[in-house]
């Protein structure tokens, strides 16, 4: 295989596992603040700024495996 054929997949894989994991904790994350609003409404305001926070943190994760991925395509 060529090196840019590698290097292609490498970013394919890059991509893949940085959606993968911050999406499936994203949900889970999401899950568990939608119980702890449904056990404590008066902490709506608390509990959706920290969701809020710890989502933005995840999503970033994803955009540097797509960084990632970029920088390997201008490589090729």
């Amino acid at each position: 295989m060529t090196d840019s054929g590698l290097i292609a997949i490498a970013a394919a894989i890059a991509v893949a596992f940085s959606t993968l994991g911050p999406g499936l904790g994203q949900g889970f994350t999401a899950k568990a603040a939608m119980e702890s609003i449904a056990r404590q409404p008066d902490a709506v305001k608390d509990i959706r700024s920290t969701l809020i926070i710890s989502l933005a943190m995840m999503e970033a994760l994803t955009i540097y495996g797509l960084l990632i991925a970029f920088m390997l395509i201008a490589k090729i």
